[in-house]
């Protein structure tokens, strides 16, 4: 890696130290719910291939078998955000901020053990850093969607500059996949939660799901990794089902993830993968 990729990705890490401590953001999902777009098998990857489901939006899903697990649950097409429609017993789990060598690999092998899909919200800087990585995680089945070009909060930004910081995520993440053939999808989360109805509004309107969280793991604070399974062990028994908010940077959730997911097998839940309801290429990003 060269000097200057790497004080980028240095600098990257600093910002996302104090990823999410602002708890500004509890998010929710405020839009109607609509009923899911399912698949009896989850697929795992975007790949060339489309398959109609239910007579909505085709998925297109890599040639690699569906995964089968006891704690593996359906996939949904998400095209908005009330496609996100959980059930009791039901989470998704997302990992921000990465992807991170020595981490996001050990958090690829226990979800892979586990049998499970997630979902990914890269940093472009950290894509662009780590290339070899966000294309490991597009192979392995996962989706990948973004979390901006370096970290910052787009609260602090007008209109215009948060969206250009938006897209310049968004290419550099495309970058790091594409040798692999691989795109992201049209997923987004706000850096520390700090969205605003206008910037939601500009991505919605173009094709953007915003990803919201329903249980934040809090694995940035300093605590042990048992505790930080226990702090989210709690918040899913309390609401029963949402997303879950993860740090593939954070060396505690690499060390609870095995027995995490263990233990959410041993509860009854299921994990749902979310995948793009459209399929996604170089012609999407250009519309944007």
């Amino acid at each position: 890696m060269s000097l200057t990729r790497l004080g980028a990705a240095l600098l990257s890490l600093a910002s996302l130290s104090a990823c999410a401590s602002n708890e500004a953001g509890r998010l929710a999902l405020s839009s109607p719910p609509a009923q899911p777009t399912a698949l009896s098998a989850p697929t795992l990857a975007f790949g060339a291939q489309p398959v109609a489901v239910d007579g909505g939006f085709p998925l297109y899903q890599s040639f690699q078998p569906a995964r089968r697990s006891a704690l593996a649950g359906r996939t949904i097409a998400v095209a908005q955000l009330s496609d996100i429609d959980l059930q009791p017993g039901e989470v998704v789990l997302t990992f921000d901020d990465g992807p991170m060598p020595g981490k996001t690999p050990k958090i690829l092998d226990a979800l892979e053990n586990a049998g499970v899909g997630a979902t990914f919200l890269m940093v472009g800087q950290m894509a662009k850093a780590y290339p070899a990585i966000a294309r490991e995680v597009a192979a392995k089945g996962h989706t990948i969607g973004t979390h901006t070009e370096s970290h910052k909060n787009l609260r602090t930004l007008g209109t215009e500059a948060a969206m250009a910081e938006i897209r310049r995520g968004e290419a550099s993440v495309a970058k790091a996949l594409a040798p692999a053939g691989f795109h992201p999808a049209p997923f987004f989360r706000f850096p520390y939660l700090a969205d605003t109805q206008a910037l939601r509004g500009r991505l919605a309107g173009e094709g953007v799901v915003t990803i919201d969280v329903d249980i934040d793991s809090k694995d940035y604070f300093r605590d042990g990794p048992s505790r930080v399974m226990a702090r989210t062990l709690d918040a899913v028994e309390r609401k029963r089902h949402g997303i879950i908010l993860f740090h593939d940077i954070q060396a505690r959730t690499v060390a609870m993830l095995p027995d995490f997911l263990a233990e959410l097998e041993r509860r009854g839940y299921k994990v749902v993968d979310l995948k793009p309801a459209e399929p996604v290429g170089p012609q999407l990003l250009a519309q944007r």
